[in-house]
């Protein structure tokens, strides 16, 4: 059993259904990438996981806890243990690079302001912007706004991160460096993870395993190289798109 757990999870918009019975298991420690077109329901599934948006039916354990329903008190706990990369980085556009980063730290925790300052520096340093410190988010291109969100997903220690379209509105070059530091990151720091895109070659470097998620149903999960040699030919479709 996984330590995180989506069994028979369905939900609905106004009579449209974008989930419909996504069973999911992942394993400590490891990456699952969820592949799939735009409108597949890949981005639905992260809300409900993270108990943003809630399912119409199924179950959501995180760590032998259900997320489906859990009170606010608890569902603000159990997110504190996780970071979350947003499609766009979402940074604050008011607050320096220095201050994205403490605020999560500022909120969450009692370090005093020299311990920040230090832990902003350490992560800055791992994504390979210590010298953005100063910088506003408006200074930075698409490829840096996405470090600095990375890192400040990661300046907790999360033991669980979710990416929502890493790799998305970045150049092929930009876009193969965010996943090598996603990689590199997730190996360093032994987080459980789920990322969702439509990116086969992020896929490809970051993913212990993956599904195919297509009109809201698992078409396909398993191991990388089993995709790979998967007969669907819907499955395949998504392995040559690049």
């Amino acid at each position: 059993m996984g330590i995180i757990e989506i069994n028979n999870l369905w939900k609905s918009f106004d009579g449209l259904s974008v989930l419909r019975g996504v069973n999911l298991s992942v394993e400590k420690g490891t990456t699952a990438v969820i592949l799939g077109k735009s409108g597949s329901g890949k981005s639905v599934l992260l809300k409900c996981v993270l108990g943003l948006v809630t399912p119409d039916a199924g179950s959501i354990r995180i760590d032998g806890q259900e997320v489906v329903g859990l009170q606010p008190g608890r569902l603000i706990a159990l997110r504190q243990r996780t970071g979350f990369l947003f499609q766009g980085a979402a940074l604050y556009d008011s607050m320096s690079v220095y201050d994205n980063l403490a605020f999560p730290l500022r909120r969450t925790t009692t370090l005093p302001e020299e311990e920040i300052a230090e832990k902003v520096r350490e992560e800055l340093e791992r994504v390979g912007l210590e010298n953005a410190i100063d910088k506003m988010p408006s200074e930075l291109s698409g490829g840096m706004r996405k470090r600095v969100g990375l890192a400040r997903s990661l300046i907790t220690t999360p033991e669980f991160m979710f990416y929502d379209e890493p790799t998305t509105g970045l150049d092929p070059s930009t876009a193969r460096e965010i996943s090598s530091l996603i990689l590199n990151l997730e190996t360093h720091l032994k987080t459980t993870s789920i990322a969702v895109t439509h990116d086969m070659a992020c896929a490809r470097t970051i993913a212990d395993r993956v599904a195919v998620l297509n009109e809201g149903t698992i078409l396909f999960e398993g191991t990388m190289e089993t995709l790979e040699h998967a007969g669907d030919q819907l499955v395949q479709s998504f392995v040559h798109r690049e």
